[in-house]
């Protein structure tokens, strides 16, 4: 089973992101490790950490020769802000009189409920590890997983589909997404330049006001063959899977498959993707094919050879320039809520978080259903099922 973790705090000295249960013989591309971390940084509206964060990935083990090697790999991606919080944060007891306290918690923020679960007297320590900062090790977790997917011809990637008040209506091609994450520039991630510089304007009257603003971003996996996950158990669904995936990243309030929201308004004859029986296509994995994709390529928790269509709805970042009320930690009183650095929009950010959780699940699904402890024996495994579906 493929499985990571990560480790380390916001302002703490680095991130770090283990995986195991990797195949031996996955070619491993420093380069696009570096470029998903570089992808997550970018964004209209990101706040002044990514003026200071060059976000690197140094791998430490489980890679050797530019390949997975079957032992756990662990990434590190040091933080440069750690110089300026190095008195303040110290592993040793150091100088209590440095220490920056978060007085009074941010409303949306894991600031209260972390401060009373682990009985803190302020909220310091709960923002360092509750913080989106996390998701930079999950990015690096995430391409690992990619170049897996990518060696057997699958491709994840996102775009944005509304930021605030303004949203993208028209349908959208694999080719679109694809030239959108390629970009050398990334304002806010729209495959419609005209929508994205609306967006943009949205943006940019969000932070004259001191406010934050959130959106929805939308993951494709593309290339996935028909019949990974399964309806047999309830915690093995592959949607179950991607939606838990998904909600667990910073700021995501609600996870959609497809069109499932618009579904649950609709009848079921304007839903369900009608299923035809076309001519053999070399890009197809299977002659059954369908006119539209409602369901996001998952039916009965089990991929139908369609693109996976996931979209994360984003909260806006809980810290804002003109704090709402709080109340202090100390003495119980009514004052404005903590402020600390922060982003106006991250949602294009969130994407690239997203894509490499889905990443994630979908390799580790497919490496449960095809196995193998090496490249050569998980690739013929996956041809031998490839070439079953086509002869069905």
């Amino acid at each position: 089973m493929i499985r990571f973790e990560t480790a380390g705090e916001s302002h703490g000295e680095a991130l770090i992101a283990l995986i195991s249960g990797l195949p031996a013989g996955i070619p491993v591309d420093l380069d696009f490790i570096n470029r998903e971390l570089w992808r997550r940084q970018q964004g209209f509206g990101r706040g002044g950490r990514m003026k200071i964060e060059t976000d690197k990935a140094h791998i430490l083990s489980g890679v050797r020769h530019a390949k997975t090697i079957g032992s756990p790999i662990a990434i590190q991606i040091v933080n440069r802000d750690w110089k300026n919080w190095e008195e303040k944060l110290p592993v040793e007891a150091g100088d209590a009189s440095k220490h920056q306290a978060v007085t009074s918690p941010r409303p949306g923020h894991a600031d209260l409920p972390g401060a009373l679960k682990y009985n803190f007297p302020d909220a310091r320590y709960v923002l360092e590890r509750a913080s989106a900062r996390e998701s930079t090790s999950r990015v690096a977790a995430g391409a690992v997983a990619k170049l897996l997917l990518r060696s057997l011809g699958i491709e994840v990637a996102s775009h944005v589909i509304r930021v605030g008040r303004v949203a993208l209506e028209r349908a959208v091609t694999w080719e679109e997404i694809v030239a959108v994450t390629a970009k050398d520039e990334i304002l806010l991630s729209c495959v419609d330049p005209v929508v994205e510089e609306r967006m943009r304007e949205e943006v940019a009257e969000t932070s004259r006001s001191g406010d934050t603003v959130g959106g929805v971003f939308e993951v494709v996996v593309h290339g996935l063959p028909p019949g990974v996950g399964t309806y047999a158990n309830w915690d093995e669904r592959l949607d179950g899977l991607l939606a838990w995936a998904v909600m667990s990243l910073q700021a995501v309030k609600a996870v959609e498959i497809g069109r499932g929201v618009t579904a649950a308004e609709s009848f079921g004859s304007s839903v369900h993707d009608a299923i035809y029986y076309g001519p053999e296509n070399a890009e197809k994995l299977t002659r059954f094919t369908r006119h539209q994709n409602n369901a996001g390529g998952i039916e009965g928790g089990i991929s139908n050879g369609e693109d996976v269509v996931v979209r994360g709805y984003l909260k806006p970042i809980s810290t804002l320039r003109r704090p709402l009320e709080s109340v202090r930690f100390d003495t119980r009183e009514a004052t404005a809520a903590s402020y600390e650095r922060s982003d106006i929009c991250v949602v294009p950010a969130a994407g690239v978080a997203a894509e490499a959780m889905v990443a994630f699940i979908v390799a580790q699904q497919v490496m449960e259903k095809f196995g193998g402890d090496s490249a050569l024996e998980l690739r013929r495994n996956f041809d031998g099922y490839l070439d079953q579906i086509r002869k069905y």
